[in-house]
């Protein structure tokens, strides 16, 4: 059997459709499944046991000679949450039970790290262990998983495969639950359908022009492949950088999404938000050589293509993935 977990999330469900197609099909979902929206995520999913997140380590107890691999993605994933006991239960404590089962048990681990990591990125977006107790992160959210980094890099006890990912920006199906977390693909696209132009937030940092902000937009279907790769390959433990290595404009993930509705764009501008200007990241760009180097050599979807992919496949018809 294959764990997930936080697999009523964006990511995780993804996976999970992922290993469907590859014929994975005795599937552990585990998560907090009070939510019926993100159920959706699951619906028609070929799966063997739902486990709520609280019973996950007695379940597993009792079942681990039955399981082959655990991806851990599961987390309060809110950037603006500020309740730090809360981050620190599920984020930091939770993902450290989890470490020691695996270490116990003697199970194969992938887990979910952040490009929040890296704070406002003035030591750069290098995944070299030596820059972990060196990282700024500019929110709680950032600093559990930075945390926990430190923490799993540190421990002289590790599972016999571990990996932990640094997704950048995320985007694509399965991202309808996520409210104002959701990419700004999806928040464009809504817009779009509903007054024909789209708002950004405007620029404060005199660096950037406005719309000239610039993250590393990565394509869900992409971040699914890497977890098979590292599942299927089983090379090399580490922490690993998950974009795609070239950082694009919010104008280009702007335009992109009017093209692919075949809309005429129409953009405006308002101020980012009081509570989160100071944390705000003006560019994200993962160096992806690391990851590279272990052999994984796949391309990464161009933006214009990923977002095609997306609208017209899954937002378009309400779609899931």
């Amino acid at each position: 059997m294959i764990v997930v977990t936080g697999a009523a999330g964006f990511i995780a469900s993804a996976l999970v459709a992922r290993l469907n197609a590859a014929n994975f099909n005795e599937i552990v979902v585990v998560d907090n499944f009070t939510n019926e929206r993100k159920l959706l995520n699951l619906s028609g999913k070929r799966l063997t046991e739902y486990v709520d997140r609280e019973q996950f380590f007695t379940w597993l107890d009792e079942h681990h000679a039955e399981v082959e691999f655990i991806f851990h993605l599961g987390a309060r994933t809110d950037t603006t949450e500020t309740n730090r006991d809360l981050l620190n239960i599920l984020n930091l404590e939770y993902s450290k039970q989890m470490w020691q089962a695996c270490c116990r048990y003697q199970l194969p681990l992938v887990y979910a790290s952040s490009a929040a990591t890296y704070g406002s990125g003035t030591l750069g977006y290098s995944d070299d262990d030596v820059l972990l107790p060196l990282l700024r992160p500019l929110n709680p959210y950032g600093e559990s998983k930075n945390d926990f980094d430190n923490w799993a890099v540190q421990q002289p006890e590790k599972p016999f495969l571990w990996a932990g990912l640094k997704f950048f920006n995320v985007y694509g199906p399965n991202e309808y639950h996520k409210g104002r977390m959701a990419s700004v693909i999806l928040h464009a696209f809504r817009q779009i359908q509903e007054s024909g132009s789209m708002t950004l937030f405007r620029s404060h940092n005199p660096d950037f022009a406005d719309g000239e902000q610039q993250r590393d937009f990565v394509y869900v279907k992409d971040v699914v492949d890497v977890c098979m790769f590292l599942m299927q390959t089983r090379r090399a433990s580490g922490i690993y950088n998950l974009g795609t290595g070239e950082a694009r404009t919010f104008l280009d993930l702007t335009l992109s999404t009017f093209a692919a509705l075949d809309r005429t764009a129409d953009i405006h501008f308002r101020d980012t938000p009081e509570d989160i200007r100071d944390t705000y990241q003006y560019f994200t760009q993962a160096d992806m050589s690391k990851l590279r180097g272990i052999g994984y050599e796949r391309p990464f979807t161009r933006l214009e293509d990923g977002i095609n992919d997306y609208v017209r496949n899954y937002l378009v018809p309400g779609a899931y993935y």
